[in-house]
């Protein structure tokens, strides 16, 4: 493991967004050419959460930017803001803006970037977005979002298509994901015990980005996992009902061998073990 470091906040100067782009960034202290993770947090999150996935990726050799979207509770964007129906999209582009602005990002962390190894990870309605950056498109629309800068990615508790609840349907139509033209490279992470309040159907909603999707794909299903799969979303967050160091542990460990295989750091990476409350597949 590598010593880390941090810098916050990261101003990416945004003129047609309303409000600049905030960004945090850690690194391992001292490195030069750093692949690069760009993480795009869930619903009312900000570039504050996460620290068990963004800590141990950056102790492992990996440069991770963390937007702020315009969804952060740290904003508090009102429902009537004319952006708020936007956010969907919105937050895409701040993932672009992210890799528009590498150079930026170079001199605040004081470091260099391989450009060529860029890969882009999300939980929840951040898995969504990342993955229309893969290729995924929302169902009865036209847009493609899809990004060849980026070369893998980890779709982490990613809502699936249909079966979303009358509610769900009416505040959130774009959750109606299409996963047939997700083609980049991507590991899927899956709790066999998360219930949305969003879906009429089981935890197997969070599994389609995988089934639907074409490969080369991976599926890590974690035991006993809620939508925090165990406390991704910080330390000690309040938010955590499923409090497990063990499945933190598996996801980081997992996630870490795919990101290093799937972009080209070391090709015996990938397959590996679970060794631990899951199971992985693939194909």
């Amino acid at each position: 493991m590598k010593t880390i470091a941090s810098v916050k906040p990261v101003v990416l100067p945004a003129p047609g967004r309303g409000d600049d782009l905030l960004v945090r960034i850690t690194a391992p202290a001292g490195g030069r050419d750093l692949p690069v993770i760009v993480f795009s947090h869930g619903f009312g999150q900000s570039l504050d959460g996460y620290a068990p996935l963004a800590d141990h990726w950056a102790a492992n050799g990996f440069l991770v930017v963390q937007p702020t979207h315009l969804d952060s509770r740290t904003l508090a964007l009102p429902p009537e803001d004319p952006r708020t129906p936007l956010i969907w999209r919105l937050r895409v582009d701040d993932v672009r803006h992210v890799l528009d602005a590498l150079d930026v990002v170079e001199e605040a962390a004081g470091t260099t970037i391989d450009r060529d190894k860029v890969a882009v990870a999300g939980h929840s309605w951040g898995a969504q977005t990342v993955g229309m950056l893969l290729g995924a498109g929302v169902m009865n629309d036209n847009s493609d979002m899809a990004d060849d800068r980026v070369k893998a990615g980890v779709l982490l508790a990613a809502a699936g298509n249909g079966g979303l609840t009358p509610f769900a349907a009416e505040h959130f139509p774009f959750m109606n994901p299409d996963f047939t033209t997700m083609t980049t490279p991507a590991l899927v992470v899956a709790g066999d015990n998360d219930q949305s309040a969003l879906s009429t159907r089981g935890p197997d909603w969070f599994t389609d980005a995988y089934f639907e999707s074409p490969a080369p794909k991976a599926l890590l299903t974690v035991f006993g996992g809620e939508h925090s799969l165990g406390g991704i979303t910080g330390y000690n967050a309040a938010e955590t009902t499923d409090e497990s160091p063990e499945r933190v542990a598996l996801i980081q460990r997992v996630t870490t061998a795919y990101l290093r295989f799937s972009l080209g750091l070391d090709h015996a990476a990938w397959p590996v073990p679970a060794d631990g409350p899951g199971k992985i597949e693939f194909k």
